[in-house]
């Protein structure tokens, strides 16, 4: 069975760090394109940041370009997402998920019902 996990969220004042980790078991992520989506209470899913399989295509949302940076260990099976200057307005709950998909901005915009999330990993972030 696919899955995700999700990993490395936290509370963490105004303009700090968090690493997240997307890690798959049960496959290889090496023929996926992968994206971080986050969803704030009481707020649709949207669209953070995706990467082609190969790691040479990146998409980012307008809000976090510059702030965030997604990369891949394909030999870890692991995808990372490190958010840097955090805002409050960053403060969701995270998920990722894998597609095999050529385009990682469709990726990231294009937010199919039937798409598989993991639990997801929660970001606070305090003023």
């Amino acid at each position: 069975q696919l899955q995700l996990v999700e990993s490395g969220g936290g509370l963490v004042q105004r303009g700090g760090s968090l690493r997240l980790s997307c890690a798959a078991s049960g496959f290889t992520l090496d023929d996926y394109a992968i994206g971080w989506f986050r969803q704030a209470p009481g707020q649709g899913r949207e669209g953070v940041s995706c990467i082609g399989a190969s790691g040479g295509s990146t998409y980012y949302a307008d809000s976090v370009k510059g702030r965030f940076t997604i990369s891949r260990d394909n030999a870890k099976n692991i995808v990372y997402l490190q958010m840097n200057s955090l805002k409050p307005e960053d403060t969701a709950t995270y998920y990722c998920a894998a597609e095999r998909l050529s385009s990682v901005r469709a990726m990231c915009i294009v937010i199919p019902r039937t798409r598989s999330w993991g639990q997801g990993t929660q970001v606070i972030v305090s003023s």
